[in-house]
């Protein structure tokens, strides 16, 4: 496994990061601890949740990854320094008022929560789910800060923020001598770089954030499990991932097989491997139902596109060519 500086930090992760989405979903709790065994066996020392997973579920509370994860830490005995918790706040988690958003006493509730249902003391990386419109930014960032200065986070970052909101939040903690984002979750992959790439990479390659892409697969599409004329995988997200089967996509595919075959690999490592040839980018965050998906995804780290491939695969998937057409 090879690892990488989160942001400016001093903080070493490996280049790919365990997602725990699917725990309490699309796997049982039982399968969830054998993924998670299986991931830092094979060095990944980066695990990402957040608190709201997975309340849309019906039955699900929210809270369910984070209970998982926090059982196998405690469960199996393994070291909190050897593992890198990242966490997110700002979903709903109640009734009340202040049971969502990014404001100081949600942030305060949300975090004991998270570091009961996590077992520790402390969370690696508390991140900004979201923005949160109704509260200023500075008093988010102050909420950040005062949970650093008092141990309980190391480290802040942002998800799904825009180029905008990012260089606002960062300029006040500049401003403030506060707290900053060290990394950004976007969801970025190789048919989905316009909201990335069109301003927020600048951003984070000036300002030196961490980029951890979520949905590095696009939702399961690119392993090439999808293709037409044939049945749907057997999943609870295949109705969603039939609806990309465009005649672009299709030729993205057909390509990734091409690349696939003199690589020895699969469609997925290909995607993944794309993803990690960009030096912006620190760690995917890779989901898996299973030991042995997990295994064939991290296969990704053995393969090495030359500049040509890079090349084919970015004029592919040129979003700024099939908005000029």
């Amino acid at each position: 496994m090879e690892f990488v500086r989160l942001g400016t930090t001093g903080l070493q992760v490996s280049r790919i990061c365990m997602g725990t989405m699917q725990f309490g979903w699309s796997i049982d709790e039982s399968d969830s601890l054998k993924v998670l065994n299986a991931a830092f066996e094979a060095g990944i020392n980066i695990f990402d949740t957040a608190d709201v997973y997975s309340n849309w579920v019906p039955g699900n509370p929210g809270g369910v990854a984070e209970t998982i994860l926090g059982k196998w830490m405690k469960n199996y005995h393994i070291p909190r320094d050897r593992v890198v918790i990242a966490t997110k706040v700002r979903g709903k988690m109640g009734e009340g008022a202040n049971d969502q958003g990014l404001g100081r006493v949600h942030i305060f509730q949300a975090v004991e929560a998270s570091l009961a249902r996590l077992k520790t003391d402390f969370i690696d990386l508390y991140q900004a789910h979201s923005p949160d419109e109704n509260t200023p930014i500075e008093e988010t960032i102050q909420a950040f800060d005062d949970l650093v200065r008092d141990g309980k986070v190391r480290f802040v970052g942002a998800s799904n923020y825009n180029a905008s909101q990012l260089i606002e939040a960062l300029l006040k903690s500049d401003e403030n001598k506060k707290v900053r984002f060290e990394t950004l979750q976007p969801k970025y992959n190789l048919l989905q770089r316009e909201e990335f790439e069109a301003e927020l990479k600048q951003v984070c390659l000036k300002m030196g954030l961490a980029v951890l892409p979520y949905s590095p697969l696009r939702g399961g599409f690119l392993t090439g499990k999808y293709r037409v004329g044939k049945p749907l995988p057997k999943s609870t997200r295949a109705e969603s991932g039939a609806r990309y089967l465009t005649d672009p996509n299709i030729t993205v595919l057909d390509k990734l097989d091409e690349m696939s075959k003199s690589h020895n690999s699969t469609v997925a490592q290909i995607a993944l491997a794309w993803l990690l040839a960009d030096p912006v980018v620190a760690s995917p965050i890779i989901g898996a139902t299973s030991v042995v998906q997990l295994n064939e995804n991290l296969g990704c780290l053995a393969v090495h596109l030359t500049t040509q491939e890079i090349n084919i695969l970015n004029d592919l998937t040129n979003w700024k060519t099939v908005n000029a057409m």
